[in-house]
């Protein structure tokens, strides 16, 4: 008789049309791990009760998602320091030792750039859009990266100013030249445009003028399919190389993978997959 599998899953609200499940089950499948992966909905007020009943009956871990980010640092007794720097995490591992919280989304935005779409960021002008939890999980990796320059716009100027003020000492360590403002004053003929703002979800193409954009200019939307569409349109329109959050998505699991079972999965054919499987539901 083979042994259970080892529970883990997605908490959030909305949580049904999360990838997370499809995704780590193909992890599974490469790696040879007995897992088991499913979608938690949370009651907006009972998020601390969902995690703890969760993993009262047995799960090892979970993966955070809206709008619980900022809420599950808050749980455990080890905070790393990528997700003490963003003030949120999206990874919970649950140890006798005490639970861990982790941030893997800056990791896998910065894997996915430089190793899925070639973009390296060494020496590069970025411009990240938005200061809420997306962009705050994101700065650290990227500053890491050591691009010559990171300009975060945000609606509200003063939020840009305090997420940039946090990251401020990584990036003198760096060697990275870090600013803020609001998204009328952004800046002109970035490397690499980031759009980690809410705008997607509105159906705002984009919450910048264009002069953000050169010929070749990398635009990724933090979102995926139909919310990504719009500005992804907007960036190809204008001779920018349009590109999702789905690679991100995917590298950032495979470090929450890593982190749960110590093992590195394979991500390109993963990947891959996602993609198709999302193409033939959109057909379907």
């Amino acid at each position: 008789m083979s042994p259970a599998p080892d529970r883990y899953a997605v908490l959030g609200n909305p949580v049904a049309h999360s990838q997370s499940p499809f995704i780590h089950a193909e992890f599974a499948r490469q790696t040879g791990q007995n897992i088991e992966y499913t979608r938690v909905l949370c009651a907006m007020d009972g998020f601390a009760d969902a995690v703890r009943g969760f993993a009262e009956s047995g799960g090892r871990g979970c993966n955070v998602t809206i709008p619980f980010k900022f809420h599950s640092a808050a749980l455990a007794r080890q905070v790393t320091s990528r997700a003490a720097l963003a003030q949120a995490a999206n990874v919970l591992c649950f140890d006798s030792e005490g639970w861990l919280a982790d941030n893997t989304d800056g990791i896998g935005l910065v894997r996915d750039l430089q190793k899925n779409a070639g973009t390296a960021l060494a020496g590069r002008r970025v411009l990240l859009i938005g200061a809420g939890g997306a962009a705050a999980g994101v700065l650290g990796p990227l500053v890491e990266a050591r691009p010559a320059l990171i300009h975060v716009a945000n609606r509200t100027p003063d939020k840009a100013v305090a997420l940039v003020q946090r990251h401020a000492a990584l990036a003198a360590a760096c060697g990275v030249a870090l600013s803020a403002g609001g998204l009328d004053d952004a800046g002109a003929a970035y490397d690499v445009v980031l759009n980690g703002s809410a705008s997607s979800l509105g159906g705002v193409a984009a919450p910048v003028h264009e002069r953000v954009l050169k010929p070749g200019t990398l635009a990724l939307d933090l979102m995926y399919g139909d919310a990504a569409r719009p500005f992804m349109a907007w960036a190809e329109a204008r001779g920018a190389e349009p590109r999702d959050g789905l690679g991100m998505l995917v590298e950032q699991a495979a470090e929450a993978f890593f982190i749960w079972r110590q093992v590195m999965p394979e991500t390109a054919t993963v990947l891959q997959r996602l993609r198709r499987h999302l193409d033939a539901a959109r057909r379907a």
